[in-house]
């Protein structure tokens, strides 16, 4: 799910900017909108020129989860400890090489990344990890979230976070949650 996907391309259209977001959304599908077109420099990436992003991974903690929101956020029945995947999230913060938090295959050069703010909150029976970074790597959220569940469910410990990342092995990290309860909140350029 994307609330903060970004996009550019090129046109010679002679529709006015304030219009282009109406004009695309009448010739799309129901499921995608865009919210707001604007004019930047031909050399602009909605990729490469990003700052930050920041996502969210929402866990339905509650016995029985719900039939209404089943496809947009993770359900586990095991109560977490909330606390202790709150201390565990304060260890990703920083300069690391996250090579422990990538799925196999990822063509990315490099697995250091900066994660700005770790963050992990419950709100009624929904717990929410929100991860704001320069970058991730291909599944990098969802692995994090993970191990955040391991942590929860006490199969790992907070204090062995840095130690995961450290040895940068897939294997010590925690399984990739689905991608039905990722969001994409923002990016900032």
């Amino acid at each position: 799910m994307l609330f903060g996907q970004v996009a550019n391309f090129k046109t010679n259209s002679s529709i006015p900017i304030e219009k282009m977001a109406i004009a695309i959304n009448s010739r799309l599908k129901k499921s995608i909108i865009i919210k707001k077109a604007e004019e930047v420099e031909e050399t602009f990436h909605s990729r490469l020129n990003c700052k930050q992003k920041t996502y969210r991974y929402i866990i339905n903690n509650s016995q029985y989860g719900t039939a209404i929101y089943r496809n947009l956020e993770y359900h586990i029945s095991n109560k977490l400890d909330v606390q202790n995947m709150i201390k565990a999230a304060k260890y990703f913060e920083g300069q690391h090489d996250f090579s422990a938090f990538k799925a196999s295959g990822t063509s990315s050069k490099s697995s250091v990344r900066t994660i700005y703010k770790a963050k992990v909150y419950m709100q009624n029976e929904r717990i929410y990890i929100e991860l704001t970074g320069s970058g991730f790597l291909y599944n990098m959220v969802r692995i994090i979230a993970g191990t955040l569940v391991d942590v929860g469910i006490g199969k790992i410990k907070p204090e062995q976070i840095p130690q995961i990342i450290k040895e940068g092995k897939r294997q010590n990290a925690g399984k990739t949650l689905p991608p039905h309860g990722l969001y994409l909140l923002n990016v900032e350029y």
